[in-house]
């Protein structure tokens, strides 16, 4: 992981003062680099029968589409209000710094469709406990998550489903 932990840049004060943005852009561009990054984030997940992938909105659609692809899934994506045509379920959640809402497609899963959360951080967990309560409200089973980078000093882990598996790459 060291290779792919190589590209991640560090960006001081972006985007507010005090906070220090990972940067996955130069991950993204090295073709070889992303692969074994999908690679990775695929692994624990063989053989578990997947049967749908959920991205993220925005960067959680780029990592979780190449994983669907990866484990022979579906890609559904999560997105922010109002990107979605109708019907839709909704779910409020907390940020760091306010409110925000993730939305998905009434029918984007059949009854017990076995389904993994994909994105590109994990932070203080409400992103990824609001995407796990969507999934759980449209009858899916939630296997668990893969994250590429978690920042464990923000204890987003400790909003994760207990019992189900969270995967993260690499740590900062």
């Amino acid at each position: 992981m060291q290779d792919l932990a190589a590209l991640i840049r560090a960006v001081p004060d972006f985007p507010r003062p005090g906070v220090m943005f990972r940067d996955v852009t130069p991950l993204l561009v090295n073709a070889g680099s992303f692969a074994r990054c999908i690679d990775a984030l695929a692994e624990p997940w063989q053989g578990s029968g997947v049967q749908a992938v959920c991205g993220i909105e925005a960067r959680g659609f780029i990592f979780g589409a190449a994983l669907a692809q990866k484990l022979h899934a579906g890609f559904v994506p999560l997105r922010k209000p109002g990107k979605l045509p109708p019907p839709v379920a909704t779910v409020d959640y907390q940020l760091e710094y306010g409110s925000d809402q993730l939305q998905v497609q009434r029918d984007a899963f059949r009854p017990g469709e076995r389904v993994l959360l994909a994105d590109d951080v994990l932070a203080t967990g409400g992103t990824l406990a609001a995407a796990a309560a969507l999934v759980s409200e449209l009858g899916a089973e939630l296997l668990g998550a893969s994250v590429v980078i978690e920042l464990p000093v923000l204890r987003g882990r400790s909003r994760w489903h207990a019992g189900r598996p969270l995967h993260s790459l690499l740590r900062y």
